[in-house]
């Protein structure tokens, strides 16, 4: 199978186009320039055959590959999501490539201060002799995910344009909102009508993941009393300080983001807010196993009590609500998704690795809402950051992936 790849091309044209995501706005997209890089893949996937390719009024992309076999093949869905973090500046990116990397670290030329660093990024050590794209500095780059969105749509092209390789039907969804945690609120799975999906949001090249963490999120607000201050003694019970006891409270050296990896969970204090009288204090918990996250819920909960017995007059609230669970809990029931993913990365020539994501994408959702979904490597790194890059022979790779997954589904029907 020889490949003419377009996907660096499409990538470049993508990430110049600001879709940041709000996390404050209450629309579907979150912000109206989303729809801006929809509208041009919609353009682009006509232009390439996939006649039914639309924007719906909540900036989703829906296309089809129509199947050219005869067996009964499951449909399959490759999805990636159109926003970038609102964490960094996604507006007036300038993308670099640093052609056939040598090693080292890459200082980026919009802002020397940002520096690309060996130390922190070892995935570098296997790309010597690639192709590294990068930002100018001034902002992220956008590989998070339109790295994924440029790699299904070049494996759209190949196979639109190769009637002998054989497929079932192709189902092809791109999403707003994702780094918000909206990504498939307003999905029409009905429209879609896959069987199977898989996002294409991953890291390292040849890595696939069937596992996400759980998470719930928790919000506690602190009623204390309020006094005048210059009469204060004995009376007043100060609602931030009560907050501020609670998060010295929390573990120092373990239970937090920065003191776990691998398949440690965490409580985490993302929020806090308030005046004499009222704090909200906001959290995020996560663990790969719900029995982790009732611990961690457990735990903040004895914090709380302990903390708030020293304020009798004081009350609080503690509501936690869940908010996505492991991916794993459905994948597992249908192995199929994964062998065929593993066979699919060997025959792009690499090495598959199955893992566990620190985080979710839009398949943790889309598989408990009846469509499971693993998550497959798109090759970004370094993502919400400054410092975000891809390589273009991994995007490839990627592009590879796709392409032959599609036909691994034909041939085992």
């Amino acid at each position: 199978m020889t490949f003419k790849h377009t996907v660096t091309e499409r990538f470049l044209r993508y990430v110049v186009i600001d879709t940041q995501s709000d996390p404050i706005s209450l629309t579907c997209p979150s912000t109206e320039k989303q729809k801006n890089l929809g509208r041009l893949l919609v353009q682009e996937l006509r232009e390439i055959g996939a006649a039914d390719a639309h924007l719906d009024q909540c900036g989703y992309v829906y296309a089809t590959i129509p199947a050219n076999s005869f067996k009964q093949v499951p449909v399959i869905c490759f999805c990636s999501h159109m926003d970038t973090s609102p964490d960094c500046s996604g507006a007036n990116v300038r993308p670099q490539i640093v052609r056939n990397y040598r090693g080292g670290d890459i200082r980026l030329c919009g802002d020397p201060s940002q520096v690309i660093r060996l130390a922190d990024n070892p995935a570098l050590v296997g790309q010597i002799g690639h192709d590294i794209v990068t930002s100018d500095g001034t902002t992220l780059l956008g590989a998070d995910n339109k790295a994924g969105v440029a790699e299904i749509m070049d494996a759209a092209q190949v196979l639109l344009a190769n009637p002998q390789i054989k497929h079932g039907t192709i189902k092809i969804l791109f999403t707003p909102d994702e780094e918000i945690g909206r990504g498939v609120d307003k999905v029409d799975l009905k429209k879609l009508g896959a069987t199977f999906a898989y996002t294409i949001d991953g890291e390292t090249a040849g890595h696939i993941e069937d596992e996400t963490f759980s998470a719930d999120g928790a919000v506690l607000t602190i009623e204390g009393v309020s006094a005048h201050p210059g009469f204060a003694k004995g009376k007043m019970e100060h609602a931030i300080k009560i907050a501020s006891r609670i998060v010295d409270r929390l573990p120092k050296d373990t239970c937090s983001p920065e003191t776990t990896d691998g398949r440690e969970g965490f409580l985490h204090p993302t929020g806090i807010s308030g005046t004499l009288e009222r704090a909200t204090l906001s959290f995020i918990v996560r663990d790969f196993t719900d029995a982790g996250l009732k611990e961690k819920a457990a735990l903040l909960e004895k914090i709380v009590r302990e903390v708030m017995a020293d304020f009798p007059h004081s009350t609080y609230r503690l509501n936690i609500q869940p908010q996505y669970r492991n991916m794993k809990q459905i994948v597992d029931h249908h192995p199929a998704i994964i062998d065929n993913a593993m066979e699919a990365i060997r025959r792009a020539g690499l090495e598959p690795v199955k893992g566990s994501i620190r985080g979710s994408t839009d398949g943790s959702r889309l598989s408990f809402m009846g469509l499971p979904c693993p998550n497959i490597f798109a090759g970004e790194h370094a993502f919400h950051s400054r410092t975000e890059w891809v390589s273009v022979q991994d995007m490839e790779a990627a592009v590879r992936t796709i392409v032959h997954l599609a036909a691994i589904w034909e041939e085992r029907a």
